[in-house]
Order: structure tokens, then sequence, then C-alpha cells
């Protein structure tokens, strides 16, 4: 299985951006998927998951609100719509794949993109 994450970029504070992540080798719909982000120095953080059917998301407080996840089984993609960005957004953002019911936390996911920087300026 393989993730590729796209649409990451430079916008100022108070913008939107929108990443794909597209899934190869494998069928998207029979993985919950999620998004998670590192800024330097700091530990991958959540950020967004949702289930096989798109039925159920889950976000953290932090993005709660300004973040939108969705899937597209049909083309393979998974998107995260950001909204009202902050400069404390910004970050390598990763999409990732579980088996696992409810994925919340990194452990729980197999497998992993190669990240998209998104900077956001003040």
């Amino acid at each position: 299985v393989q993730l590729q994450a796209s649409g990451g970029g430079l916008v100022q504070a108070g913008g939107s951006l929108r990443l794909s992540c597209t899934v190869s080798g494998s069928t998207p719909s029979g993985y919950h998927m999620g998004w998670f982000r590192q800024a330097p120095g700091k530990e991958r953080e959540f950020v967004a998951a949702i289930n096989l059917s798109g039925s159920w998301t889950y976000y953290p407080d932090s993005v709660k609100g300004r973040f939108t996840i969705s899937r597209d089984n049909a083309k393979n993609t998974m998107y995260l719509q950001m909204n009202s960005l902050k400069p404390e957004d910004t970050a390598v953002y990763y999409c990732a794949a579980a088996f696992i019911n409810y994925p919340t936390v990194a452990r729980q996911y197999a497998y992993w993109g190669q990240g998209t920087q998104v900077t956001v300026s003040s």
C-alpha cells in the first residue's frame, strides 16, 4: 500500500488549503484513514480520522471546526480541507491508513505517506 500526500504550500493566516492523499496498491475502502502533522522539534500530532465509509470523523479540539476530513473511495483519495489557518498549524502533514476501528493515535496506523509541508505565515 502506498500513500501519496499533496496540496501543501505557503498560505497567510486565515487562509485555506486542501490536502489530498492518494492510495495505491490496495483497495482504499478497506482502510480507515487519518491525518497527522509534525512541527519541528515536536511530536507527531493527530489531526483527523475517518472511517471506511466516511460516516464517522473525529478531530482534536485544536482543529475542530476549522478542518474537515473526507474521502472519495471511487477516486482512491482522502482529503483534508483546512480553513482559518493559523501560524501554529505550520507542520509537515502526513496521511495514514489503519485497519483498526476509530484510529486516533499514530500506533494504530499501518501505512504512512511521505508528508507535505504546510506553512502558515502571520
